[in-house]
Formats: structure tokens, C-alpha cells, sequence
């Protein structure tokens, strides 16, 4: 089986011209079916391009940015060349070419070349949802969102919210953990609305023994064992069949490839 070769897009806007142009790109090369692209949108602030970064390093993937602020375009190209990840600037050459022939810089504002109307306001509105629905919180608006997804600590259910947030759907998020009763609105909302994410007991240990040592505690805690992972997940299935939810494995997906499965089984694309 291929090993997926996987290309980190960042963007301080909607990482659509990036997207883009890879796409365009990797037509030339026979490879294309083994890469995979993981756009990280709205990169504005340095931890967001730490947080950004370190998911790079840690799946070896090519790092392709787009980001129109001179400052941070330059974080990215130092951290990038500091940790050894491969990287391209698609943008910063251009508008250094362009600020010489027209004599003056460029605003530096993200997100012009798409304009503002409609569709964008859609977009804005379903990322604020978004991110107030993350992880949980404000549970009474559950019957709001389009998409509610459930799972486990660490099952990408962030990352994949605000990837479909930026497609334009009102996403919550909702964390299970074995022993604590999942909010009374998620069992009171169209069953058909909710996605439950699964992963490889294997992979989900290695992915919370790495987030235990970033921040700095000791990777043999309960929350890395892996006869609590396998638990936890074997209560989370058992939910999933009694709900009649739709389950998703997110092991070794790219975030594009899962929100993609998630339209699909929601019939909503």
C-alpha cells in the first residue's frame, strides 16, 4: 500500500489559490494519486503557524503558503528552514516583483482576490458558529448546526469542524468521554445530522502520548493507555450503533478526504 505524501496548504485567507495551484502543479507528476493536500486556512496569528507547522513536521509533509503579510510570511520561511521542513512561498516573490514595477507596497490584507458577498458573509457566519460550538460548548445550540460530530479526545473533530465551517456548514463539535453522560440535546437533534468518528486504538495512542509531550507531562498517564483508548472507543461504537449515527474512521485521512466522507454519508453533497 502507498504511503500518502501529504502537502500542508497555509493561508491567512481561504488557501484556495494555493490549492489551486498545487492541484494544477501535481498534473504533471504520475505521484499526483498518492498526495494528499490539507489545507490550514486563516493562519494569522504566530501560534497558529507553531500549531501549523508542527503537524508538518510530524507527518514529513511539504509545507506550501500563501500568506500576504510580510512578517509572518517570514515566521513560516524561518521555522520552516529551522526544523527542516521542505517549503514554497507562492506569494512573496509576486508581490515583491509587483511592489518594484508599481513603486509601492502591497495593503498586506488577506483574502482580497475573493471579494466580499454573499457566499462569503455564509462562510463568516458558519465559522463563528463554529468555533463557539467547539469542544462541546454551548450545547443548547445544537439544533442549529448542519453537522454535529462526536467522539473521543483527539478524532480531528476540530480541524474537521472548521474545514467544513469554511466550506460554509455550521458544524458542532461534541467530546465523549466513557463515564461522563453525553449533553441531553445531542440525543434531541435529527439523528441524521450526526457523524461519529472512530480511530485506531494504535494511532489514537500515539497521537495523545504526543499531545501529553508538547505539553510537557509524561506519556504513560491513563489518557495514552491503551486498554482506556480501546475502551473508550469500543463505548463510543457501541453509542454510535444504539443512535443509528453515521461512523467514520478517521485513521491515516487526511482532514479534505474525512469532511469529503462526512457530505457524502449526510447526503449533503
Amino acid at each position: 500500500m502507498t504511503v500518502p505524501r501529504l502537502v500542508y496548504l497555509l493561508s491567512d485567507a481561504t488557501g484556495e489559490t494555493a490549492e489551486k495551484m498545487v492541484s494544477a502543479a501535481l498534473t504533471q507528476f504520475s505521484e499526483r494519486e498518492s498526495v494528499r493536500l490539507k489545507r490550514i486556512s486563516n493562519v494569522r496569528t504566530k501560534n497558529e503557524v507553531y500549531e501549523a507547522l508542527d503537524q508538518a513536521l510530524n507527518e514529513g509533509g511539504l509545507v506550501v503558503y500563501t500568506v500576504v503579510n510580510r512578517e509572518l510570511a517570514q515566521l513560516v520561511h524561518d521555522e520552516c528552514d529551522s526544523l527542516g521542513i521542505p517549503n514554497i512561498d507562492l506569494i512573496t516573490p509576486l508581490l515583491m516583483k509587483l511592489s518594484g514595477f508599481f513603486g509601492r507596497s502591497p495593503r498586506e490584507m488577506p483574502g482580497l482576490l475573493h471579494g466580499v458577498n454573499e457566499e462569503y458573509f455564509r462562510r463568516i457566519e458558519a465559522v463563528e458558529f463554529t468555533v463557539r460550538q467547539d469542544d462541546g460548548q454551548e450545547t443548547r445550540h445544537l439544533c442549529r448546526a448542519d453537522i454535529v460530530l462526536v467522539g473521543v479526545s483527539r478524532t480531528s473533530k476540530t480541524p474537521l469542524s472548521m474545514y467544513l465551517a469554511h466550506r460554509g456548514w455550521k458544524v458542532a463539535n461534541v467530546p465523549l468521554v466513557k463515564g461522563i453522560d453525553p449533553p441531553a440535546e445531542l440525543f434531541e437533534i435529527d439523528p441524521t445530522r450526526v457523524v461519529g468518528l472512530v480511530i485506531d486504538a494504535q494511532r489514537l495512542v500515539e497521537l495523545r502520548a504526543t499531545r501529553l509531550k508538547h505539553l510537557g507531562q509524561g506519556s504513560r498517564a491513563a489518557y495514552a493507555d491503551y486498554g482506556q483508548v480501546e475502551d473508550e472507543l469500543a463505548y463510543t461504537r457501541a453509542l454510535f450503533r444504539r443512535q443509528g449515527w453515521a461512523v467514520i474512521d478517521v485513521t491515516g485521512k487526511a482532514v479534505e478526504e474525512t469532511a469529503n466522507e462526512v457530505l457524502v454519508k449526510l447526503k449533503l453533497k
